[in-house]
């Protein structure tokens, strides 16, 4: 499966950078009896369908012209936009984030808590700043990123 992902990944990113458009992530997953290729990608001020479009269209003619090919097995190709609530995996997509409201999922609580909702600050190899309100006050909380089990950005009500 990682030589399927390292092969779209570096089949699809020139075209995604042509285009302006980056890749959030890439899965590719068995799901009952069908195999599934993701590309989730994304740009400044947000993908639209005519794009997802384009670049389905560019993926899957590339692939169906790799000899041998790369992904055997039959799957659906799904290309789509990462959504407002995507997933923050990579170091880009966390420093990509900075001042937007995101959702933090723990191994371990802070504070009595796993999950912590607020402004993310700043971000390094080593920890993330996390805005959070608390009752009445706004403090600042210090999450170590070998702490974090997911993150997400998230909607603010």
């Amino acid at each position: 499966m990682s030589s399927v992902i390292e092969t779209v990944t570096e089949l699809v990113t020139p075209f995604l950078v042509e285009k302006n458009f980056y890749l959030t992530d890439l899965e590719f997953v068995k799901e009952g009896k069908n195999w599934f290729l993701r590309v989730f990608i994304d740009k400044e001020g947000g993908i639209d369908i005519e794009e997802c479009v384009e670049v389905s269209e560019f993926l899957s003619e590339k692939l169906d012209q790799m000899d041998p090919d790369p992904i055997p097995q039959a799957y659906f190709l799904e290309v789509s936009s990462p959504g407002a609530e995507r997933p923050l995996k990579k170091t880009a997509d966390f420093e990509q984030s900075i001042g937007e409201f995101i959702h933090v999922a723990l191994y371990e609580a802070m504070d009595g808590q796993k999950q912590w909702d607020g402004i993310l600050q700043s971000y390094s190899a080593d920890q993330l700043v996390l805005s959070v309100k608390q009752k009445t006050r706004t403090k600042d909380l210090t999450i170590p990123n070998k702490n974090i089990a997911k993150a997400r950005l998230a909607i603010q009500f």
